[in-house]
């Protein structure tokens, strides 16, 4: 920990940030917002206003400083860090399921219809991009900055992605490899951010990552969500395929995520200035 770091100061910074995400949480779940969209929608809305609140509150006691300044400025260096996590997101997910549909280990069937296709894939997409936003506000925003350059990388990336990990233990259909490999995709999207030094990065792959599997009828994360109206039947065991949590429970995704710290490490990523890494921690 660096000698100007003071250990109360960052407990209070942490513990009044998740503070204001519990309660603005609770207070949205209390409105009955999260019932009327359903849980899907309701818990990515939840988790995305709640994340917004506790960075603009927390941001503005200690720091004195706007939401976008925890790396949501948006430029040109920030479009070429989104593309290159939309890249590498949307990849992935296209590898893990290639190969099974190649091999024929799967095969895309009609399933539920859905009905107003343009409206469901419009809808879908904006849940998504709220849904991604709003999960890298709260795991890679202030309180993750506050700890990064106080107690340093390694001590805050590994913690704060196995908290990503447990924190999707009440999904549906969890696996203890589901759990470990989204704790694996906490890491990365924390290692994303380390690199680039701004959220579009890791939100792009976040995003590509959630936008994809969806197209091809895999479950995210244990959540179906219909868009195209076909299925993706497996004839491999639920190893491969995840079973009814997704491919992030398969050994296929393991695989896939060291590909992508291979790839986080060698791309042309452009780290930005940020104002809460790059000014010293009062004394």
């Amino acid at each position: 920990m660096p000698a100007h770091a003071d250990p109360l100061r960052i407990a209070l910074q942490a513990g009044l940030y998740v503070f204001f995400f519990i309660l603005t949480s609770w207070l949205f779940v209390l409105s009955g917002l999260g019932t009327v969209f359903g849980i899907w929608v309701g818990s990515a809305l939840g988790t995305f206003v709640g994340a917004v609140v506790a960075n603009v509150v927390t941001l503005r006691i200690y720091e004195g400083r706007k939401l976008a300044d925890i790396g949501f400025h948006w430029n040109r260096t920030s479009a070429h860090n989104l593309l290159w996590g939309l890249a590498g997101g949307i990849a992935a997910a296209g590898m893990v399921l290639a190969g099974p549909l190649a091999l024929r280990l799967a095969n895309l069937e009609p399933g539920t219809g859905v009905e107003g296709p343009v409206q469901t894939f419009v809808f879908v997409t904006v849940i998504l991009i709220f849904g991604a936003a709003g999960e890298e506000i709260l795991f890679r925003g202030y309180g993750f900055q506050v700890l990064l350059r106080s107690i340093g990388p390694y001590a805050t990336i590994l913690p704060v992605g196995v908290l990503f990990g447990a924190l999707h233990a009440s999904n549906p259909h969890v696996t203890n490899l589901g759990l470990v490999n989204t704790a694996g995709f906490g890491m990365l999207f924390g290692y994303a951010f380390l690199r680039s030094r701004d959220l579009w990065l890791p939100f792009g792959l976040h995003f590509g990552w959630n936008f994809t599997l969806p197209f091809f009828g895999t479950s995210v994360s244990g959540i179906k969500i219909g868009v195209t109206g076909y299925e993706l039947q497996w004839k491999a065991g639920v190893l491969w395929s995840g079973g009814e949590y997704g491919p992030e429970a398969s050994v296929l995704t393991s695989v896939v995520l060291l590909l992508l710290w291979v790839f986080l490490w060698k791309a042309p990523v452009r780290p930005q200035p940020n104002l809460l890494l790059d000014e010293p921690v009062e004394k």
